[in-house]
């Protein structure tokens, strides 16, 4: 049985990693923190090692280095929450056996742990009779390939293939440079060099020019290669494609759309994460945030992304009924219960029955249905309205309200007892006006929605006349993404030919660019030149930022840019 060790200061992830591994048949340890870690790799000698990269005071990277200092076989897999391509450059050229961004899906979890056990399987076993072969396969995805003094292949194993593809089998017995394959130059120069200078050559970096069908980024590590009279007689190359590392960030850290969420911000890829990580738990969510933020929408991905998916998602919205109309909704009524009641009705706790029931606008109930709604969270129970049977309900409770409920609380309008039942793990969303970045994304989603509905085409965000998106960027957005949609389809409906302009907007945010226009224009050119090369130097030159923080588009900035013609200067 193998014995693998995670190492991870939150608890959550821990209790997670030790439930899936376990159910596989592994051997599971735990630790939170550097020494504790140490003290059960020096005393329980595990087969792979599962590690986060932030713990406290250490680092995962630290770990990994005492594992090398110790020469230990067992593999290393490192895990973020914040993927950055130094630090998996590090963990890689250290002999991290994988990098895996959190949250880690429980799939990927499993399929890593097995081909890193693999790995450790096949090293063992070669280590009983190979006294080089360490050097050779440390890591079965690397391309391995050992040539003589002349330069002649004498072994190249699987993953040089996938790595540079070209046969491995098509090499051996052939000299380098008699045969072409993506990097060969490079290979042939450094393993020449080795030779010629007696000296293995470190983490030489290569990267595949990028008109080539498939970019590649690699590490090269040679080394040379003796007999056992110490006889030099060839030398190896090892090859590791990094280039997955190095995408990274643009494949995880910069989704621009999770589930039916939109948005590449930084707030909303905390969001994301943040979903992912609770989307299996079975915990109560409060989602606030500003009327027209998306409440309805993250709670949707919740469900959709976790365990319950496959059972109903019902949506309860609070405030559109009276107390009594609410109690019948949200726990069914028997036959004659009221006036009016000619008939049994199930409701929608009981609907959402092993599934998820969302409650928006949850600060509107009244105390009554407050009380009956803690007993749901409490004791996992219903009472229909006009009958004393008790009925077991498995549902999971999200809640939304754009109002403040500790206020509500401390004011005596909520009950306490209720709010932390609810608040067990809090979602805030964003105003609009705190993640303007994520504007033309949004524009494009609802145009090309809009664009179907009202039958008008609709490109994208750059098929609109720069004052529109300029006016998009300098409105606050009170109504928040819901007026920005609002916005767009009276656009649309006043357009023609498929063209929208800036007198198409509605009023309120015509008048306020067209007044924000005239402010700036009370700027003279030369202080909007130096306050611009200002904001620049401060980002370091990142358009995307300084753009931000002029509240202006991107295409604005280039053409202003342009019209005081400022040049990056190159050092």
């Amino acid at each position: 049985m193998y014995r693998i060790l995670i190492v991870d200061d939150e608890e959550v992830i821990r209790f997670a990693f030790h439930a899936h591994l376990s159910d596989e048949g592994y051997d599971v340890l735990t630790a939170k923190n550097y020494p504790s870690a140490i003290k059960k790799i020096s005393n329980d000698e595990p087969d792979l090692i599962i590690v986060d990269i932030i713990l406290e005071s250490y680092t995962g990277i630290d770990i990994l280095k005492e594992v090398k200092r110790l020469s230990l076989r067992c593999p290393v897999i490192m895990m973020t929450g914040e993927p950055d391509i130094d630090t998996a450059a590090e963990a890689v050229r250290l002999g991290a056996f994988d990098y895996l961004p959190k949250p880690v899906h429980k799939e990927t979890l499993l399929n890593s742990v097995r081909l890193a056990l693999k790995h450790k399987a096949v090293v063992d076993e070669n280590a009983k009779y190979r006294r080089n072969i360490d050097a050779i396969f440390s890591s079965m995805n690397d391309a391995v390939i050992t040539v003589d003094n002349e330069l002649r292949v004498i072994e190249a194993n699987e993953a040089t293939g996938r790595v540079f593809d070209f046969s491995s089998e098509k090499m051996i017995g052939k000299k380098l440079q008699d045969i072409t394959f993506i990097c060969h130059k490079p290979c042939l120069q450094i393993l020449k060099k080795t030779i010629k200078e007696v000296k293995p050559i470190r983490e030489y970096y290569v990267e595949t020019p990028a008109n080539e069908p498939r970019c590649r980024k690699l590490i090269f590590n040679t080394s040379l290669l003796t007999d056992t009279n110490g006889q030099r007689f060839g030398a190896i190359l090892i090859a590791r494609n990094i280039t997955r590392i190095a995408l990274l960030e643009d494949e995880l850290n910069v989704r621009h759309k999770f589930h039916t969420l939109i948005g590449k911000s930084q707030k909303m890829q905390d969001i994301y994460r943040l979903i992912q990580d609770l989307a299996d738990i079975e915990t109560t969510v409060l989602i606030t945030g500003e009327s027209g933020t998306g409440k309805e929408l993250v709670a949707s991905a919740l469900h959709y992304k976790g365990v319950r998916s496959e059972k109903p998602f019902i949506v309860a919205n609070c405030s559109v009924f009276t107390e009594s109309l609410l109690e019948s909704e949200l726990f069914g009524h028997v036959q004659g219960a009221f006036t009016g009641a000619v008939k049994d009705k199930i409701g929608r706790i009981q609907m959402a029955d092993g599934g998820t029931l969302f409650l928006d606008e949850v600060g509107e109930i009244s105390p009554l249905i407050q009380v009956k709604l803690l007993r749901v969270l409490q004791e996992k129970q219903i009472e229909r309205v006009g009958s004393a049977e008790t009925l077991p309900v498995d549902v999971r409770i999200i809640a939304a309200t754009n109002r403040n409920l500790k206020q509500m609380v401390a004011q005596g309008e909520f009950r306490k007892d209720l709010y932390y039942r609810l608040k067990v793990v809090e979602i805030k969303l964003p105003p609009l006006k705190e993640r303007k970045i994520d504007i033309p994304l949004l524009v494009d989603h609802i145009g090309k929605k809009l664009s179907k509905k009202i039958n008008k085409s609709f490109a994208g965000y750059k098929q609109l006349p720069l004052s529109v998106m300029d006016a998009f960027m300098l409105y606050s957005w009170p109504g928040n993404i819901r007026e920005l949609e609002n916005a767009l389809e009276h656009a649309f409906v006043l357009s023609r030919d498929n063209s929208i302009t800036i007198e198409h907007l509605p009023a309120e945010i015509f008048k306020k660019t067209n007044k924000s226009n005239t402010d700036l224009t009370k700027e003279s050119p030369a202080n909007e030149k130096e306050r611009i090369l200002q904001v620049l130097s401060k980002t370091g030159w990142n358009k995307a930022k300084a753009a931000r923080s002029l509240g202006m588009s991107r295409n604005t900035l280039y053409r202003k840019m342009n019209l005081y013609k400022i040049v990056e200067s190159v050092k």
